[in-house]
């Protein structure tokens, strides 16, 4: 069914249309639509009943751990390799071993002042980042302003901005595991040139990859852990994740517990930045 089909009254389209956009669909693929299932039933015909051989699915798995392992390689060469955070930036927008680069708009770096006393590490753009090249842009990041200001802090003063992954996912997925480790690399290098007194990982994917905690982030949030930025060791800080906030309001009293125990971190802490 199409939005030409006349048996699709322009409500059904409407609310169909926002359906889609709820669920990350965002953009078309092709300007006519596609019987997906039925051409999968045409290869299933066409295919042998019996095959002489079976399928060698076992050589998959290995191939795409092969591809990974050498990305991860490379991206911890060229992120040891970058002197500062331009030159990192320009090695991630030359760094072909990430697919999701294939699929997005453009490379999502960083937002706010680099050097300053807090970073925070998202988990990979969404589709307003994606159009903006900045991270924490839409929504969520309206909330996540809002939750700085509280605080006294600014993306436009003292508060630097990245993300683990800095392509979008498709459908605004949460990245995969080999994602996050493939792009772990620059993420790490990136808060090593930043260097700040304290680091706030945002939501489960950051925190996992980032302070190598297995626990879910409702049980982890609003503890402090080392964190090595290959510099000194400074505290982290687990919150939850404003898209989260969204979709669960009640739980934006422990988001702002978390902001008062990162003020109270800084308080407490001998100031490092001019």
């Amino acid at each position: 069914m199409t939005f030409n089909d006349p048996v699709l009254d322009p409500v059904t389209a409407a609310a169909l249309a926002r359906f889609y956009a709820d669920s990350g669909v965002d953009l078309a693929l092709d300007d006519a639509p596609h019987d997906r299932l039925g051409e999968a039933r045409a290869l299933l015909e066409r295919a042998p009943a019996k095959p002489s051989e079976p399928p060698r699915l076992e050589a998959v798995a290995p191939a795409a751990a092969v591809h990974a392992d050498s990305a991860v390689q490379d991206a911890k060469r060229l992120a040891a390799a970058a002197p500062d955070l331009a030159a990192l930036k320009e090695a991630l927008n030359g760094f072909e071993g990430c697919l999701l680069k294939r699929t997005a708009t453009q490379l999502v770096f960083s937002a706010g002042v680099p050097g300053s006393r807090v970073m925070l590490v998202g988990e990979a753009p969404g589709a307003d980042e994606d159009r903006a090249g900045e991270p924490f842009v839409g929504r969520s990041g309206q909330l996540l302003d809002k939750m700085l200001a509280a605080i006294g802090l600014s993306r436009a003063e003292n508060v630097y901005i990245a993300n683990v992954v800095p392509w979008r996912p498709p459908g605004n997925r949460t990245p995969t595991l080999a994602e996050m480790a493939i792009c772990e690399p620059f993420i790490r290098r990136q808060i090593e040139l930043c260097d700040p007194d304290v680091l706030v990982t945002i939501g489960a994917p950051s925190m996992q990859t980032l302070l190598n905690i297995k626990d879910g982030i409702l049980r982890a949030r609003g503890r402090f852990y080392a964190f090595d930025t290959g510099k000194r060791e400074i505290p982290a800080l687990a919150t939850l994740h404003p898209s989260y906030l969204l979709r669960r309001p009640e739980h934006k009293a422990f988001a702002w517990r978390d902001m008062k125990a990162l003020r109270a971190k800084l308080a407490e802490l001998p100031t490092t930045k001019n």
